[in-house]
Order: structure tokens, then C-alpha cells, then sequence
């Protein structure tokens, strides 16, 4: 899944691509490297982040998403939690919504239901103007897989298809440090959710205070976080960096391919 944000502001990309015609330049870019599917936002959640009024999400999106629906090897997400921004989404020729807040719109829900669109339900610890002031847990990986079961069970409740949902753990969304390893760590645990799991890793702030490296020297620790988790089971990852992500992913994919049964299986006593 390759990110496109079109918006002043995103922590990664702000501002480099709000110009429509650099949006849809850089879509296509990320598609011919590899990208399965683009993941256009028009509403930072960086730390700290305001809310974007929906209004001026679509406004953002809108020409984007109509030159790139066009296209016949594009398929395309909406980094949304407005179900209004995803209604007009979907209608412009979107597969996909990507919310962050795991439809906490009480329309969000309904509208994957009468659709038949993806959903990607992720989960996040507050709001993105509060969520790294004080993040705990008292174990982050079981917190995080049963509030995400939750919210599975409040969407299909509302007639979403269990094969439309896919799960993202909230790497970086009120988490600490620690809190992010343990998740990536463990991310075999959620994949035992059933759903498909979305990792998004790529040039957060938790890899600049591991390494000491600021946004432009991240990339190897993206790619090392990428590869663990698709190796304990990760089905998507979520990066700005397309090319050398896919590339990382295949050994990746190849030594858990390679794993022995026996070598991974729970071990009698």
C-alpha cells in the first residue's frame, strides 16, 4: 500500500504533493513501483493534528481521484474517518476506506455495508491531537487485538462482510517507543483475529528514536520492521517507500515460506 498524502502538513510528505497534478504524478509512481494499492489522505494525523473539516478533504481529493479512477492498473484507498469523504470516494471510483478511528462515524459502517467496499479498521489510542500524551496499557498487544475484535464485532453488526475488513494495529498511534517493538513483535498474535493485518511503519518518529536518524534516514529501519512483520504474518504494509519495500518483502515472504512446520509449530511438553 503506497501513501500518498494530500495535504499541507502530513509529518512524512506535507505539502509535496497538495497540488493535484504532483498527487496524481506521484500515485502513478508509487504503482509502477510495485504498489498494490494507493492510500490518498487529505487529512493529517500526525501527532498534534487538527481535524479537516470534510469539505475541504474532498476538495483536496477530489481531482486526484478522478484523473487516477481513470486509470485501468490503479486501485485506490481513502485515508478517511469521515463517511461523507468516503461516500464521495467510492462514487469517484475508490475501492477502498483506510480509517483511522475504526468507524467511529456512526455512518462509516453502513456505507462499507451497502458498498461492498474494503475496510480497514485501525486502531488508535485517543485522538491524533492527544494520542502520544500519555499512551499505556496494561499488555499493548492483548489491549490492541481485543479492542480491535471489538470493533469488528460493532461492523459486522452493521452488515459488513468479515473478507471487506482488513486490521492495522496503529503502529506510531498513541504508542511509545515500547510499545510500538511489542506490537510489531507481535504481530503473529493478530493475525490469530482472522482478518488480514495492515502494518504501517514507514518513516515513523519510533524508528528516528531508535536509530537517532531524522525523517530522511529511516528507510532501512522501515524496511527491517516491514520484513519482520510480513514474516510473523502481516498480510499489507503501508509505506512511502514502494520500490525498496516490495523488494525487502519478497525475502521476506520467502523465508517464512520456507519455514518448517515443525520448526514453528507449539512445542509438546
Amino acid at each position: 500500500m503506497g501513501v500518498v498524502n494530500v495535504t499541507p502538513d502530513s509529518f512524512s510528505d506535507g505539502g509535496a504533493h497538495l497540488e493535484p497534478a504532483a498527487a496524481v504524478a506521484r500515485a502513478r509512481a508509487l504503482i509502477a513501483e510495485g504498489a498494490d494499492l494507493v492510500d490518498l489522505g487529505a487529512e493529517s494525523t500526525r501527532p498534534g493534528a487538527a481535524p479537516v473539516p470534510a469539505d475541504e478533504q474532498w476538495r483536496r481529493l477530489e481531482p486526484v481521484i478522478e484523473a487516477l479512477a481513470r486509470d485501468a492498473d490503479s486501485c485506490l484507498a481513502v485515508d478517511t474517518s469521515s463517511a461523507e469523504v468516503a461516500r464521495r470516494a467510492l462514487v469517484a471510483g475508490v475501492h477502498a476506506v483506510n480509517d483511522v478511528t475504526a468507524a467511529s462515524d456512526p455512518a462509516m459502517a453502513g456505507l462499507a455495508a451497502r458498498t461492498g467496499a474494503g475496510l480497514v479498521l485501525m486502531h488508535m489510542q485517543g485522538t491524533p491531537r492527544t494520542m502520544q500524551d500519555d499512551p499505556r496499557y496494561d499488555d499493548v498487544a492483548r489491549d490492541v487485538a481485543r479492542w480491535l475484535e471489538q470493533r469488528v464485532a460493532v461492523v459486522r453488526r452493521a452488515g459488513v462482510d468479515a473478507e471487506q475488513i482488513a486490521l492495522d494495529p496503529g503502529i506510531g498511534f498513541g504508542k511509545t517507543l515500547v510499545h510500538n517493538l511489542e506490537l510489531l513483535a507481535r504481530i503473529d498474535e493478530l493475525s490469530r483475529l482472522g482478518r488480514p493485518i495492515v502494518v504501517g511503519a514507514s518513516r515513523k518518529r519510533f524508528l528516528g528514536l531508535l536509530l537517532d536518524a531524522p525523517l530522511d534516514r529511516r528507510l532501512e529501519g522501515g524496511l527491517a520492521a516491514a520484513a519482520v512483520a510480513v514474516f510473523l504474518g502481516a498480510a499489507v504494509i503501508r509505506t512511502h517507500d514502494v520500490a525498496a519495500t516490495a523488494r525487502a518483502l519478497r525475502v521476506a515472504k520467502a523465508l517464512r515460506g520456507a519455514r518448517r512446520v515443525e520448526d514453528h509449530a507449539p512445542r509438546q511438553r
